[in-house]
């Protein structure tokens, strides 16, 4: 039986020197995967890349993953701190059309009711033509964290994650429609937006 959701490739990275390398398991990709199956009703593609810090290789797997794969979504994890290899910000920006500095502000409020740490993040947003990629921070808990929001022991919402806002920004950008299990994490979209599917 066909699927009444639009179908959407997303690309996932992962950005870690000794995870590209077999010195740990990359732990990121299957984070992002997991959340995103559980999360969205479409049928998904995803496109997943584990490179090292390298700006100019972060860049050109953003690129192509926006251009040559026809990604809609793009998320990154790992390399967003202070430390000199930590670059995928700087490599992100790189190839922006627009920078989207609402999602990171958002990530950083989120973060920082868990660590006071969380200021030291830089994960940033952008799109590049109909694409738009996000970096999340490195660690699954956190990536999860961020995506979700934070919820009371009831399961209401306390504070909205990013992902809330993706789906409307991908229509925008003209992207395919996500339509997100609403007990996972509830998407918001002017009325105006939304799309029947019963």
């Amino acid at each position: 039986m066909t699927s009444p959701y639009d179908p959407i490739r997303i690309g996932l990275v992962s950005v870690s020197d000794r995870a590209a390398s077999g010195i740990y398991e990359d732990k990121g990709l299957p984070a992002l995967r997991e959340w995103l199956g559980k999360t969205l009703k479409n049928p998904l593609t995803f496109e997943e890349r584990l490179i090292p810090d390298d700006q100019p290789q972060i860049s050109q797997t953003l690129s192509e993953l926006a251009d040559v794969a026809g990604c809609a979504l793009v998320l990154t994890t790992g390399g967003t701190g202070p430390a000199p290899r930590d670059v995928t910000p700087e490599a992100t920006m790189a190839v922006a059309d627009k920078l989207m500095p609402g999602f990171g502000e958002q990530m950083r409020q989120i973060s920082l009711h868990f660590v006071p740490t969380a200021i030291l993040s830089r994960q940033v947003a952008v799109i590049r033509g109909k694409c738009l990629i996000i970096n999340l921070p490195g660690q699954p808990k956190s990536i999860a964290e961020t995506l979700e929001g934070l919820k009371d022991d009831q399961g209401k919402q306390l504070v909205p994650g990013i992902f809330a806002a993706v789906p409307y920004c991908v229509d925008l950008i003209g992207g395919p429609y996500l339509e997100s299990r609403p007990e996972v994490c509830k998407v918001f979209r002017p009325k105006t937006a939304i799309r029947a599917f019963e």
